[in-house]
């Protein structure tokens, strides 16, 4: 069977993330959601997303299909009923199309022509931004169940002292020692050649991603994910690091995400609590106004290839779009737009060439190419929006 993943309704409901990648491949748990439904699949899946991202994300269309709602993550359950779908059938949730099979000669697609079928068990589902720190914690969980049932982890070095140990898998390669691990609180995943340097503090849920770095006296907090290739130093508290993003140095970030190829500069910190202890309100691109999250902890949400200067100051519930370069005394705004060079003392684009420069120097350090096609999709990213800039 072919299976394709499609962004739905919820994609300007998590930009900036989506800026640059389909629903799909958003990380939460230890997974991206693509990961999960092709580890429960068994199989490779495409996309259906938006035009200018199809190149790099393409769709193979076969005769039959399976179309699911990448909004929704896949757990046992759901990926039983979605594997026994037959044509005119689709799985509802509510009002909600989680999943429908189609042909490759079916001209249009009618769900008052197809067999409803209800899916009564609760799964997970990311449709804000929010929701990639918010769910973590049921998400790791899920995943650690996923990846580890029926294998046996590497064991924990006699340097660790650990909390629950049961609950702590160590992938092949992982260096860890003279660090803390409490997994009392949630599962501890150590993914293939990562490393956790000495004097480091960590509390579960948490998953570090293959080749990922926890640097020196590093404290962590659940639940949070270092994406593959990330490195994070200071204090961290509830995050999702997609991959290759480095916070390496002193410094907080709390209920935030960061996408690939960001960068935190030194002593740099987001709040993540107002101080009259309201809920944060966090900038909305579809309504292009600030709506309310109903959250009393939010931080800071950067989209791919932003980076900050040393000592800078996030406040609460702020919004970074993609490619910005932040930096200067004083905290910056709220909403940062896409293609923004500067901070507190005034912006300017930053024009894609510089920012391509940039993006191609470090994704070399990590022997990575920036190809045309991220540049096609940046350019357009950066055509899409340049009237935000303020």
């Amino acid at each position: 069977m072919n299976y394709i993943l499609y962004d739905g309704n919820v994609r300007n409901a998590l930009l900036p993330f989506t800026f640059t990648r389909p629903v799909a491949d958003i990380r939460v748990g230890i997974l991206t959601i693509r990961e999960k439904w092709e580890k429960y699949l068994g199989v490779t899946t495409t996309t259906i997303t938006e035009e200018y991202l199809s190149e790099k994300y393409p769709m193979v269309e076969l005769e039959h299909n399976i179309m699911i709602n990448a909004a929704y993550c896949p757990n046992p359950i759901l990926a039983e009923m979605i594997s026994f779908l037959e044509p005119m059938q689709a799985i509802v949730k509510e009002d909600d199309i989680i999943a429908f099979y189609t042909t490759e000669g079916q001209e249009e697609v009618d769900f008052e022509e197809y067999e409803l079928i209800e899916l009564e068990e609760n799964c997970l589902k990311i449709e804000h931004s929010w929701d990639i720190f918010q769910k973590n914690d049921q998400a790791i969980r899920e995943d650690f169940e996923l990846l580890t049932e029926g294998r046996k982890s590497q064991p924990i070095p006699s340097t660790v002292q650990v909390l629950g140990a049961e609950n702590v898998f160590i992938e092949e390669g992982a260096v860890l020692n003279f660090c803390i691990l409490n997994a009392s609180t949630g599962p501890i995943y150590i993914g293939k050649d990562s490393e956790i340097m000495e004097g480091s503090v960590i509390r579960g849920p948490f998953a570090l991603g293959e080749h990922a770095q926890v640097k020196l006296a590093t404290k962590i907090y659940g639940a949070t994910t270092v994406g593959p290739h990330c490195r994070v130093g200071g204090e961290v508290n509830n995050s999702v690091l997609f991959a290759y993003s480095n916070k390496g140095h002193d410094g907080f970030l709390g209920n935030a995400v960061l996408g690939e190829w960001c960068n935190i500069g030194a002593d740099s910190n987001n709040s993540n609590l107002k101080n009259n202890y309201e809920s944060v309100k966090l900038w909305d691109y579809e309504t292009e106004r600030f709506v309310n999250t109903g959250l009393q902890f939010c931080g800071l949400m950067m989209g791919d290839h932003s980076k900050c200067g040393i000592n800078t100051m996030f406040n609460t519930g702020t919004v970074v779009g993609v490619s910005a370069n932040i930096f200067g005394a004083g905290f910056p705004r709220n909403y940062i737009p896409n293609f923004t060079w500067g901070g507190p003392q005034g912006t300017q684009a930053y024009l894609p060439k510089k920012a391509f420069e940039t993006a191609r120097i470090v994704m070399s350090r990590r022997n990575i190419e920036f190809s045309e096609q991220d540049e096609a999709i940046l350019t357009h990213v950066f055509n899409e929006t340049k009237d935000w800039q303020k």
